[in-house]
Formats: structure tokens, C-alpha cells, sequence
């Protein structure tokens, strides 16, 4: 497998659940109050027979209208086109942004070729309990192009990619495991949105239950280190992926 993250940038966003660019050299964060401070890294993985999308960013453009997600994928080698599948931890703007485009003037999948993998629970919370979380346009379109792949609880997606539903950040919340050739990538989204979140405790209010994210973090770092697991961290600051060891009741995070 060869892992290819897709950097977005680094953002700010308040209670208003809009993501504004942000530039450590040019802003300062006193300037934005109460306000969270996250990268944003979607993955492309390629198997020896799907080239896989992990979550789908903001879905922003660049000055020419095009998705800068797109234009990662390019610089990568590929085509938009090229993607088989794309695996959706959950729904939150910041992770589903992308799953759709403008084109002329119309909103149309960013990946026409590609299978929407998603957790039905969380696909009916999204239209059952309204927030700003959710942007249920976007999902209408999806829901129209017929693409979609829901599936239920824990399962096999296929015979590399394993889905568990772990709740936690959101309540249908699921992480993916794809396995190739002896190797495990763990993707956990926002349960494990970063690697310096393995080596301290904390529980965070932005969390749908926190104290059981808090768990799920130790639990599936556990897990990583156990099997031996490449760890991919959609909103991590410098290291998007590494494997991890536990000793001493202590995370270490490896090259």
C-alpha cells in the first residue's frame, strides 16, 4: 500500500462551525477568540486494487475553481477519476466538504467513479438532528447520484477493509482498517484526529460523548502499537502518520 496525504491547511472555527484560513505568519490568534485551531489532511491510498480516499476535506477551490483536493490528488499521479472509493468516518463539514464540487453551475460528486462508504446511523443523524455540523445539501446530492454504500455496525467492507463503529466523536462515528500484504492502516478519524492526543488524557467538549472518545483513544492506540498499525491522523500539525508503542502505561509515537 502507499499512503499519499492530501494537505488542506490549517484553519480556525468557532461555535459558528465556519472554517476560516489560517496563517501563523500573517494572523494571530488573539484576533480569533473561542476559537479551534486544526489541519485538516484527507488520505489517498492506493491497494492493489482500489485507489481510496479517507475522508474528503472542506471541499475548498483554489483561485482557478478547482477543488485543491483535486489538485492534490493529481500531484500524487492520479486523476480524480482514479478513485474507487471513499471511506467517510462521519459527516462533519471539515471531513465531508469534499465529497461534492461546482461545475458548471451546477453541484456534482468530486469522485464519479468512486463508492460512498457510510455509516447509515450516522447518514440519519445528519437529517434527524439538524446542526451546523451537517450540510445536508451536500448530502442530498450524494444521496441523488445513487453512489452510495451504506452500511451497519461493524463489518467487512471487503476482503483489505474492515469498518467498526466506534461512536465517540459523533454517535455512528466509525473508524476503517485496510489490510494488505501484512500491513494495517487504522484510520480513526476524529477519535484519533492526531498523535500528541495518544500521549495525553483529555476529554474534549466537542465531542459527542467525551469521556468514551478519551477511552476509544487509549483503546484503539493500544490496539496500533499491539499490531503493530500504521496510524493515519486526519488533522495531526506535522506527522501525518506513524506507528506507536506502549510501555510504562505511556504512548510513544514512532518514526
Amino acid at each position: 500500500m502507499i499512503i499519499f496525504p492530501l494537505d488542506e491547511g490549517f484553519y480556525s472555527v468557532d461555535n459558528s462551525k465556519k472554517f476560516i484560513p489560517f496563517n501563523p505568519e500573517l494572523h494571530d490568534t488573539k484576533d480569533r477568540p473561542a476559537s479551534l485551531f486544526v489541519y485538516v489532511r484527507p488520505f489517498l491510498v492506493q491497494t492493489a486494487s482500489d485507489l481510496i480516499l479517507i475522508d474528503t476535506g472542506l471541499g475548498y477551490e483554489n483561485e482557478q475553481g478547482n477543488l485543491y483536493l483535486h489538485e492534490h490528488i493529481r500531484a500524487a499521479g492520479f486523476s480524480p477519476d482514479d478513485v474507487s472509493l471513499v471511506l467517510m468516518s462521519h459527516l462533519h463539514f471539515d471531513h465531508a466538504g469534499g465529497m461534492v464540487q461546482n461545475k458548471d453551475s451546477r453541484t456534482v460528486l468530486s469522485f464519479p467513479n468512486a463508492e460512498y462508504v457510510i455509516q447509515r446511523g450516522e447518514w440519519e443523524a445528519a437529517y434527524s438532528k439538524p446542526s451546523a455540523s451537517y450540510h445536508t445539501d451536500i448530502f442530498d446530492v450524494v444521496q441523488r447520484s445513487g453512489s452510495i454504500r451504506f452500511v451497519e455496525g461493524n463489518g467487512q467492507l471487503n476482503k483489505n477493509i474492515r469498518f467498526e463503529v466506534s461512536g465517540g466523536h459523533t454517535e455512528f462515528h466509525q473508524v476503517f482498517m485496510i489490510e494488505e500484504s501484512g500491513e494495517t492502516l487504522f484510520f480513526g478519524g476524529d477519535v484519533v484526529p492526531e498523535p500528541e492526543q495518544l500521549i495525553r488524557k483529555f476529554m474534549a467538549k466537542y465531542d459527542f460523548n467525551p469521556r468514551k472518545t478519551m477511552e476509544l483513544r487509549e483503546a484503539y492506540g493500544k490496539q496500533a502499537a499491539e499490531g503493530n498499525w500504521i496510524c493515519l491522523y486526519y488533522h495531526a500539525k506535522s506527522k501525518p502518520y506513524s506507528k506507536v508503542d506502549f510501555k510504562d502505561d505511556t504512548f510513544q509515537i514512532l518514526s
